[in-house]
């Protein structure tokens, strides 16, 4: 039934229009390999923005600001107020709110779904969960919140909380969770730090999950090892998820993620401690019994969203996956042959903005999100 209803819901969405604002900045003209890269502003004066979902029938997109906000930017470019019946968010170091998406039957349940900071644990620490709600038809209000998920213990002073969500082609629930800053938890597997969970849409667990019914194991574990994974995307031509994540000082990672697989953190990463010492725990870049990164940056760009583009309108992107950095401050293009990285592309570095999500619209543009005080929504295009 699940795979039935996304399916659906795929067929729809081919009926979705592009949202079309009123652009009030002008565009920008950048260099790229494939030719000129259009860069337009649709709003300006986002708090740290950190995602956005498209909703459909020309109705806008939802975005979230980290310190609490869930926005609607219209059709025609407009930012409306803060949207009631938000839960509270642990907005502190890189806590708040955090992704959105849509139900893969939103058309008809309406339902949105919200992840974020969450407090409550011993000494102020917060740990993330999540939430879903229905879109009331005025677009203003979450309604009947609903927290499915929780990620515990609650370990996070401000660090490392993940958080992409992501819907396969069966419509179960990715969650991408990062170790708190507390890197042996992403080797325990009684705690839901470092890990990809897996869940219905209700937050029940699978029964075919890769842990399920073991002693001391928590059974919502897809995958362990993860460190701080804050991009994710499913690949539309495989259906199989793709996450990356932050290594600590250098070793920024793109993972496959597999049933049950171990990714090695902190066993085995090509980074090192801030500090400029070597990561206690690790016994090299690789570790016996550890999956080893799909492609790997030894110099770390501090990668967050992540899209995989695959719409009709440009061509040169075809099969490219697009890359958001925040320390560099870029958009990193990849082409692949197969799965294998062969090309990568810097862009849009002359912004110089830290740059938090990325997201393919249904009209064929990426759409992307600046993490700064003063954030803007970008819609990015070639001429």
């Amino acid at each position: 039934m699940l795979r039935k209803t996304f399916l659906a819901t795929l067929c729809a969405s081919t009926l979705i229009t592009a949202i079309a604002p009123v652009y009030a900045a002008p565009i920008q003209e950048l260099k790229s390999e494939q030719g000129t890269l259009e860069v337009t502003p649709i709003v300006e004066g986002l708090d740290h923005p950190w995602a956005l979902a498209f909703l459909p029938d020309r109705q806008g997109m939802l975005v979230t600001e980290r310190p609490g906000n869930l926005r609607l930017v219209s059709a025609d470019g407009k930012l409306s107020a803060p949207l009631d019946g938000v839960p509270k968010v642990w907005a502190k170091g890189q806590g708040g709110l955090l992704d959105v998406v849509l139900s893969p039957d939103f058309k008809q349940d309406r339902t949105v779904y919200l992840s974020y900071a969450e407090g409550g644990g011993k000494g102020d620490k917060a740990g993330t969960a999540v939430g879903r709600g229905q879109l009331s038809q005025d677009l203003k209000t979450i309604n009947n919140f609903k927290v499915i998920f929780r990620q515990e213990p609650k370990l996070s002073v401000g660090n490392h909380f993940g958080s992409r969500l992501v819907f396969d082609r069966d419509g179960y629930l990715f969650i991408t969770l990062g170790e708190n800053n507390d890197r042996p938890t992403a080797q325990d597997l009684d705690k839901l730090q470092g890990k990809v969970v897996r869940i219905y849409p209700d937050g029940k667990v699978p029964d075919d999950n890769p842990f399920v019914g073991q002693t001391g194991v928590r059974p919502e574990i897809w995958s362990y090892g993860q460190r701080n994974p804050q991009g994710a995307a499913l690949n539309p031509w495989t259906g199989v998820l793709w996450e990356n994540e932050h290594g600590p000082r250098g070793g920024d990672e793109i993972n496959i993620i597999e049933r049950g697989k171990n990714y090695g953190w902190p066993l085995a990463t090509h980074g090192i401690n801030y500090s400029g010492q070597p990561i206690p725990e690790a016994t090299g870049k690789t570790a016996e019994g550890t999956v080893a990164p799909h492609h790997v940056w030894e110099k770390s760009p501090g990668l967050s969203g992540m899209a995989f583009y695959d719409a009709d309108r440009f061509q040169a992107w075809q099969h490219n996956v697009f890359i958001g950095a925040l320390v560099t401050q870029e958009l990193i293009r990849l082409q692949f042959d197969g799965d294998k990285v062969v090309h990568e592309e810097r862009l849009m570095g002359e912004l110089n903005k830290r740059i938090r999500d990325v997201r393919q619209g249904p009209d064929g543009y990426l759409y992307v999100l600046t993490d700064e005080d003063d954030g803007v929504l970008y819609k990015v295009g070639l001429k």
